[in-house]
């Protein structure tokens, strides 16, 4: 009897051009058939955004020989949903992997995050969903160090499968000697923000946003200490925001009217 060949979709937020997808591409089109659904332009920091108010464009391109690739005039949300919808025709991929992108989305930075909020859509619709990056920004980062990491992960999540709601958040460390994976939880940071404030030509005001990463955890458990001492971190994560443990103070509440 054949084995089945799994079905892959790739999606990142970098734009279908960016060094990080061709990564994720080159491991995965030996695991299984890879279809890609990338933004035709960088789509960094626009979280779970969807595109309601224009139409959306969905264009066949030729890039890498024997893999099937759209470009989305959309987020990467907007890709998920229409390689769903459009070229699966609600026959689910086997897995969903999302980046390599092309900087950290470790602790708070999953909430920003377009290459995780990709990944989410993906574990919405009930698919096996990861995504991956990488502690380097520029584009000529060299991502040869994190493959043999990533088929390993999407291996065991095609033959184990995931919880229904539970999608991994992966994060690789800067420089090529990684120690391996390791299994955390979201670290407790966040952005001290401040906006850069310039005159443009015709003396308005306009600005650049700017920040300081916070880490305000000490534990040796989190994706933060990961990182900082050679790890990637795997973070399992969910998309049901309810705060369970807050249920029982509320329900403490006088709330008659």
């Amino acid at each position: 009897m054949k084995k089945h060949q799994p079905t892959i979709l790739v999606v990142n937020d970098d734009g279908i051009i960016a060094p990080g997808i061709k990564a994720l591409i080159e491991v995965v089109k030996g695991i299984g058939k890879v279809v890609v659904v990338a933004p035709d332009s960088p789509q960094s920091g626009t979280g779970h955004a969807i595109t309601i108010s224009k139409p959306l464009r969905l264009d066949k391109v030729e890039m890498y020989e024997g893999i099937e690739m759209y470009k989305c005039s959309g987020t990467p949300v907007d890709c998920v949903k229409l390689a769903v919808n459009k070229i699966f025709k609600g026959h689910k991929p086997d897995i969903c992997v999302s980046g390599i992108n092309h900087g950290l989305n470790s602790s708070i930075n999953v909430i920003y995050s377009g290459t995780m909020s990709a990944a989410v859509e993906g574990a919405i619709e009930s698919i096996p969903s990861i995504g991956f990056s990488l502690d380097d920004f520029t584009w000529t980062a060299n991502f040869e160090h994190c493959k043999k990491f990533v088929e390993k992960l999407v291996l065991q999540v095609l033959e184990h499968g995931l919880p229904q709601g539970v999608l991994l958040n992966v994060n690789f460390p800067a420089g090529e000697d990684i120690k391996g994976l390791k299994i955390c939880r979201q670290a407790n940071a966040k952005w001290k923000e401040e906006f850069d404030e310039r005159i443009d030509p015709y003396h308005r005001n306009y600005y650049w946003l700017t920040g300081v990463f916070q880490n305000f955890d000490k534990g040796e458990d989190s994706d933060v200490w990961a990182l900082e001492n050679g790890y990637a971190s795997v973070v399992p994560v969910q998309f049901d925001l309810t705060a369970h443990h807050a249920m029982s103070i509320l329900n403490t509440w006088d709330l008659n009217v």
